[in-house]
């Protein structure tokens, strides 16, 4: 069984615009071994898991015999038991440095450059607040934990560098490495509202989304248009949602952000938060509900042929 969290073989550094590959020869290599063993490596398989239905949809088109093979759309989730662990048991070590009348934004996860679209309509768009709201936009402080993969003490910022460009390195907090899954649950808990960002790989389908429902704060989501995190977060009815095309303007991603960062000023007011679907969460992104459909999917690759 093969769960695939991200394409294994991918043309996403040969597209317009994508950023440059990371690695040098070793991305050259990955990719030469991805082309040579991808389809010996899953013919062989006795099913598959995505968290994306458009990877397994790419992997059909290029393999004819993939049709064949049991395979499910099981997308991550998250478990309510996990915060009602951490509130009868808060860690003492992560705490968000917040001073009266701040509004404090929070991003975990990786970020940066495999982001860089969604960055910039983000951080030009407060700019823009700024311009129009000076006093509103000073009560603001964005927080970006958990940035890169590199353990505690290395790894360089890769936020900071784009939110310099726009003059917000003041509004901006980064911190590149990693913290525990527990620790990054409590940070949700004590942010004003969180953000999530999209990926210009289209099929990309983070799984922070989960516990960021499960926190009930408000989300605020910049997105690509048509991608399927935009399909997502429509389903889910969650978050106050800006989609965006690299090729258009930016005006109408200006005015949602500007009634957001308004929103938050104003306390977050109940009448203005989307209804949540929570009955369609339950039934598609607990914890419990995802084991059942993986212990379905693995008595379905056991059975014989």
């Amino acid at each position: 069984m093969i769960n695939i969290q991200d394409p294994w073989r991918t043309d996403y550094y040969e597209r317009p615009d994508a950023p440059p590959p990371p690695g040098g020869r070793k991305y050259l290599l990955a990719r030469l071994l991805a082309f040579l063993f991808e389809a010996r490596t899953y013919r062989g398989a006795a099913g598959f898991i995505s968290v994306s239905e458009r990877y397994l949809s790419n992997l059909a088109k290029r393999y004819p015999w993939f049709h064949s093979k049991p395979q499910e759309t099981i997308r991550f989730g998250a478990s309510a038991m996990d915060f009602e662990f951490i509130r009868h048991h808060p860690p003492a070590s992560v705490r968000l440095p917040r001073q009266p009348g701040e509004i404090h934004l929070l991003y975990t996860g990786a970020a940066g450059p495999i982001m860089p679209h969604a960055l910039n309509m983000l951080f030009s768009g407060f700019q823009y607040y700024r311009v129009i709201r000076p006093a509103g936009a000073a009560r603001f402080r964005f927080h970006f934990i958990g940035t890169s993969y590199v353990p505690p003490g290395q790894g360089k910022p890769s936020v900071l560098p784009a939110a310099e460009q726009y003059g917000l390195a003041s509004w901006v907090e980064e911190t590149p490495h990693r913290i525990g899954h527990l620790e990054s649950l409590a940070l949700l808990q004590q942010a004003d509202a969180l953000i999530l960002l999209g990926s210009s790989d289209l099929a990309y389908s983070p799984s922070k989304l989960y516990p960021y429902y499960l926190s009930g704060k408000p989300i605020l989501s910049v997105v690509f248009e048509n991608s399927y995190l935009e399909g997502l977060l429509r389903e889910l009815a969650c978050s106050w949602l800006v989609p965006f095309s690299p090729a258009g303007t930016k005006d109408a991603v200006y005015t949602r952000l500007t009634a957001f960062f308004d929103h938050a000023v104003n306390g977050f007011p109940v009448d203005g938060q989307p209804v949540r679907n929570d009955e369609f969460f339950k039934r598609a992104y607990l914890a419990e509900t995802l084991t059942r459909q993986q212990s379905r999917l693995f008595e379905q690759a056991l059975a014989p042929t």
